[in-house]
């Protein structure tokens, strides 16, 4: 009998290897340098935008954005501290043995995916609107220091509205390799009793936690990138 074949060790974020591992996408290593990858995402007047960006005279900040300090540096630990605790008390992911004792019901007989991907959908959206919203706080308080800083400024910018709708669009088929991921341990669990049943979806609500966590992990990284720049000033 053939081998089946071994899948290559994915290195990188732990948000791509715990979907690698759940799922069966195989994310092979590219070779492409990040100047090359860009080359690719960006169209040409985002390329023009992000030369003038690099190259250009920053444009002149705003007088009434506060300046960066302690308060800034709290509110991104509490914003990242409130999603995690949103993410880790959603009732959705609580285990069977959670919701029997709340007095909730399990899923329906039929084990409809529904229910979570619409969860999932909506604490991404949560993720990503306090995440825009602190990226653009911090950036307009980096654009009020030195014209190095300002430039820093501008080009995360012209990254953000550039990458964003490509980082939606990847991240938006997140529920559906997850919905899959959730019919592949069903189909496996068929004809068990309740019991089983009950301990699969344990394992899909705790794998559906921890990949929303790991998400949010890779949300936040251009929030820490722009707070080691402030502090750096």
């Amino acid at each position: 009998m053939q081998a089946a074949p071994q899948r290559s060790t994915v290195r990188g974020p732990a948000f791509i290897r715990l979907l690698t591992r759940l799922t069966d996408v195989d994310a092979p290593q590219s070779g492409a340098s990040l100047p090359d990858r860009l080359s690719h995402w960006l169209d040409w007047k985002q390329a023009v935008a992000l030369s003038t960006a690099l190259d250009g005279n920053p444009s002149a900040p705003d007088d009434d954005v506060p300046a960066f300090g302690q308060a800034a540096e709290d509110e991104c630990l509490r914003s990242h501290d409130a999603l995690v605790h949103a993410i880790n008390t959603d009732r959705a992911f609580l285990t069977s043995a959670q919701r029997e004792a709340l007095g909730m019901p399990n899923l329906d007989a039929a084990n409809d995916y529904a229910p979570l991907r619409q969860r999932y959908i909506a604490l991404q959206r949560k993720i990503q609107a306090t995440t825009g919203s602190l990226r653009g706080n911090l950036r307009d308080m980096l654009a009020q220091g030195s014209p190095e800083r300002a430039r820093l400024a501008e080009v995360d910018a012209v990254m953000e509205l550039a990458l964003s709708p490509r980082e939606q669009s990847l991240l938006g088929k997140v529920p559906t390799l997850l919905g899959e991921y959730f019919d592949g341990l069903r189909q496996r669990t068929q004809g068990t009793p309740a019991d089983a049943s009950a301990l699969w979806l344990d394992v899909f609500r705790k794998d559906m936690q921890s990949v929303l966590l790991a998400e949010l992990d890779v949300r936040f990284q251009p929030v820490e990138g722009l707070l080691a720049a402030l502090r750096a000033s």
